[in-house]
């Protein structure tokens, strides 16, 4: 077990989680869209910390962070398509699967073996600062136990990976508090992974194995059961509401969906704390970036696999 330091985001925290990072150990990390946990995607050794942190299956694979397509490019091939979508939303919560270039430094492990990669730019400053003070690509699940509730606090990350990690860089609440649209690009075609915070107007491919992070059907869980679409509360659960549902909290009383994804992972961990037994959730409309918040909440309301 390690002594896993909690910095406030600022010159002195970056410095420590770069030089932690060089010394190929992974840290905490906050991003737009949920804390991630950062290690140096070239170094095969650092990533399987990562998986060994989370627990996570080594067939699941990894989002490398870049700090701009210049350096996206030198790792994966890039189409027109592919770089349109880059120039638009980069920096931002959009990951694009592409396929891995010949010769690229990125460990293995991070792709998982398959013949893609998955690269985003995130938007947030603190990742922003990581990325350049390291000068490498960093590959950063988000920073919880492999199939968890994601983390969009520090006191989350730490309540999930303290005693694992040496440090968590402290940047407040994230803004989406949702993970990244994942979308595949190859030979013209787009395909959607994962929803997310952009809406790209696509619907979601049929997973035939796992090509991206986000995909497991179990995934994103808390360690009570979770009952969906719940008009209102059993006796044994904590019911989190959205627009007319009230609730014992909820993720909107205005019913902005916006703020439903916002709010979503955060009323999650919440909700496990409390006494009661079971979690439901009220119904939240499939719209916009209300289909990723419903599937999230479907993958969290999944069954486990034995022994998760």
């Amino acid at each position: 077990m390690v002594q896993t330091k909690v910095l406030p985001y600022g010159p002195a925290a970056i410095a420590e989680a770069a030089r932690l990072i060089g010394g190929g150990q992974p840290v905490a990390v906050p991003t737009e869209t949920v804390y991630g946990l950062a290690a140096d995607a070239t170094d095969g050794a650092a990533v399987a910390l990562v998986y060994e942190a989370k627990g996570r299956p080594s067939f699941n694979p990894l989002i490398v962070h870049v700090r701009d397509i210049d350096q996206a490019i030198g790792l994966a091939g890039f189409d027109d398509q592919a770089l349109a979508l880059a120039q638009l939303h980069w920096p931002g919560p959009l990951t694009l699967v592409l396929p891995l270039r010949r010769g690229s430094a990125i460990a293995s492990l991070v792709t998982a073996g398959l013949p893609t990669v998955a690269l985003r730019a995130p938007a947030h400053p603190a990742m922003r600062e990581l990325l350049e003070a390291c000068g490498r690509p960093l590959a950063a699940p988000s920073a919880n136990a492999s199939g968890r509730i994601s983390p969009t606090r520090a006191e989350h990350v730490l309540a999930g990976l303290g005693g694992r990690i040496p440090l968590i860089v402290d940047g407040g609440p994230t803004a989406h508090g949702i993970e990244s649209t994942i979308v595949a690009v190859a030979r013209g075609k787009l395909r959607l992974l994962r929803p997310g915070p952009i809406d790209l107007g696509l619907s979601p491919a049929r997973a035939e194995a796992v090509e991206a992070p986000g995909q497991l059907a179990s995934h994103y869980a808390p360690a009570k059961p979770l009952r969906l679409d719940a008009a209102e509360r059993e006796a044994d659960e904590w019911l989190i509401g959205f627009g007319q549902v009230a609730g014992d909290s909820t993720l909107s009383a205005g019913g902005d969906l916006v703020e439903a994804a916002a709010c979503l992972f955060d009323r999650l961990h919440e909700a496990e704390r409390q006494p009661r037994p079971r979690i439901a959730v009220a119904p939240v409309p499939a719209r916009g970036i209300g289909a990723a918040v419903n599937d999230r909440l479907r993958r969290a309301a999944s069954p486990r696999p034995a022994g998760s």
